[in-house]
């Protein structure tokens, strides 16, 4: 399975022999065909167990606070979006590659910066007048 990355480029292509699906009955509306045909898509990966993962991207995806990953590691993708099983397969396998290509994209970290002398004069500026603005709603003074 290959799909593709933010940047347009597969960045990780999951192996076949890696990726276990199971055909369910889907629930909800569909009439009869619902209640005869297993066209429910149930993908498991297991992201914990995998060769072919790299321990970043492991790490990366196990950290992810995800619900479809089980406490053992295991994603389950669950697709019955489709009335056929083909279609419900192909959805459910697009949403493992995006699930593994958002843990593809690592954040910059952050480089810790200082304000300004100018953004610091704005903010105390700002205060000093929103004190002025509060400090004019009490009540009058009559020792005049």
């Amino acid at each position: 399975m290959r799909g593709r990355g933010r940047s347009g480029v597969s960045g990780y292509e999951v192996p076949e022999d890696e990726i276990v699906e199971r055909f369910v009955r889907a629930s909800g509306p569909g009439g009869q065909n619902v209640n005869k045909v297993s066209t429910a898509v149930e993908l498991r990966f297991d992201i914990a167990g995998s060769p072919s993962l790299d321990e970043a991207l492991r790490a990366r995806l196990l950290a992810r606070r995800d619900r479809r990953v089980t406490a053992d590691g295991v994603l389950v993708i669950s697709a019955q979006r489709f009335r056929t099983q083909e279609r419900n397969r192909e959805d459910a396998r697009v949403r493992l590659q995006a699930f593994i290509d958002a843990g593809l994209h690592v954040d910059a970290p952050r480089i810790a910066t200082r304000p300004t002398r100018a953004s610091k004069k704005r903010r105390l500026d700002g205060k000093r007048a929103r004190s002025d603005i509060k400090r004019g709603r009490g009540r009058p003074d009559w020792s005049d």
